[in-house]
């Protein structure tokens, strides 16, 4: 009798922990409806209707299917054991797209078809009328000799992205290759596209309608966790370093979210953010050595950039692909972060634009950072360590074939530790830092130390720590 009293006295205490860290479980079906209560039996419609509500130590499991919204979750977790999980069900293959599927076109002339919408159709967000244009980018020169006009709206044939022609006269000239063209005014939206003979009434055309597709509007939403997702198709911005960092999936300026197990593809910018907040201030700099130095001297005074308040984030076991500014970037709000496990490639390689800002993995005051096992390859730059890298360590990566170089450090001044990685781009390495020790690596490239460019510029103080 007494041990049987004894294994229910066990079995109270485990539920008792049990419900105390985990809470509830919601679920979400495409079969559902944000009006039911949220259970197995009866689902929620939206992920969103479940972001709403959870409470920290909850789960929200999403059930196979493709979900075509944008998750702004309104809080987080309070603790690493009291966090908010948002997660694939096991098995479950989950898409959560940033796009619309779009029919309707209208014949114009040739191959040309044209689809207008009106401008409350985008909300408060049109990416057909947003152009790309913020610090460090730089695009590229038109055959026309002007600066080509990209926007943050992209056309989608088969889950893959076409390019922008330049102008609509493109469109019915002698353009190789699939294209689209857009504009907007007061009368709405109108987008052309060419496929080359095929009729996209006929063919599975998308364009991103959401800026991000797991983002919070506030900051400090803590302790969040994103697994085993599909997010694709963002419409998100450029992401300098002297700006607010919107990613396809972001956690502006936070602490302690976990990404793991996720594919991550196709944003117009970049993948994954764990970057810097909004100040209306950056905008009223010109951008360049000295606006990133006041950005960081703002980010100093504001007095939140602490170990306590920010940063603590994992990023593992993701597949990051397909996006053409970086993989994965982070101003400041990256510091104390582990990077670990992921695949990341086919960052920035169409040649539509160029500029600073665009690798694998890019982060400004990576502050005891880990970067560890990661795969990078087919990138413009695979890891970019820039500005007061202090404490960070880069171990048992492999990056191969990276356009301009495998592993780049800059401004930076120790203590940094390199070890244990395979840099096989035909640049493994250029350094343009001071106190980096590099222990037990394999160049197969050119290793470039530049000890004239950048020699005068000087970053905020750190105590050592």
């Amino acid at each position: 009798m007494q041990n049987l009293l004894t294994k229910y006295f066990l079995s109270f205490l485990i539920l008792f922990f049990t419900s105390c860290v985990y809470g509830v479980e919601y679920h979400v079906s495409v079969k559902g409806d944000d009006n039911q209560a949220g259970t197995k039996k009866k689902p929620f419609r939206t992920i969103q209707a479940a972001s709403n509500i959870a409470q920290p130590g909850d789960i929200i499991t999403v059930h196979k299917g493709v979900y075509r919204e944008r998750i702004d979750p309104p809080r987080g977790g309070i603790a690493n054991d009291k966090r908010i999980i948002y997660q694939a069900a096991p098995g479950d293959e989950v898409i959560i797209k940033g796009s619309e599927v779009i029919t309707g076109w209208e014949h114009q002339d040739g191959d040309v078809w044209l689809k207008h919408f009106h401008n409350n159709y985008f909300g408060y967000y049109n990416p057909f009328a947003n152009e790309i244009r913020s610090d460090w980018f730089f695009p590229l020169e038109s055959r026309q000799g002007v600066d080509r006009k990209h926007l943050t709206g992209t056309v989608y044939l088969d889950n893959n992205i076409i390019e922008q022609a330049e102008t609509l006269e493109e469109l019915y000239g002698k353009c190789t290759g699939t294209r689209w063209f857009a504009k907007s005014d007061n009368s709405g939206t109108y987008i052309w596209v060419n496929l080359r003979g095929k009729n996209p009434n006929k063919e599975f055309i998308e364009i991103n309608k959401r800026r991000a597709v797991f983002y919070p509007s506030n900051t400090g939403i803590n302790y969040i966790t994103v697994r085993g997702f599909h997010l694709t198709q963002a419409a998100n911005p450029w992401s300098p370093p002297t700006r607010e960092q919107g990613g396809l999936i972001g956690v502006n300026w936070s602490k302690g979210w976990i990404i793991e197990d996720n594919i991550i593809t196709h944003a117009r910018c970049t993948g994954v953010t764990l970057g810097k907040y909004h100040d209306r201030l950056d905008a009223l700099i010109e951008y360049g050595y000295n606006a990133h130095y006041q950005t960081v001297e703002r980010v100093i005074e504001k007095g939140d950039w602490t170990k306590e308040n920010i940063g603590h984030h994992i990023v593992r076991n993701n597949h990051i692909f397909n996006c053409e500014q970086a993989g994965l970037v982070g101003s400041h709000g990256a510091s104390f972060s582990t990077i670990s496990n992921n695949v990341i490639y086919n960052i920035n390689r169409k040649g539509w634009w160029d500029g600073f800002e665009q690798a694998g993995i890019k982060l400004h005051a990576g502050v005891d950072v880990l970067i560890n096992d990661n795969l990078i390859y087919n990138c413009q730059r695979g890891i970019w360590l820039d500005w007061m890298s202090q404490g960070a360590r880069v171990t048992g990566n492999v990056l191969y074939n990276n356009e301009k170089h495998d592993f780049f450090t800059e401004v930076n001044h120790g203590p940094l530790l390199v070890d244990n990685n395979l840099f096989l781009s035909d640049v493994s390495m250029t350094d343009v830092s001071q106190g980096g020790a590099f222990v037990h690596n394999l160049f197969a490239g050119k290793v470039e130390v530049r000890t004239y460019w950048g020699s005068d510029r000087f970053t905020q103080y750190f105590k050592p720590h």
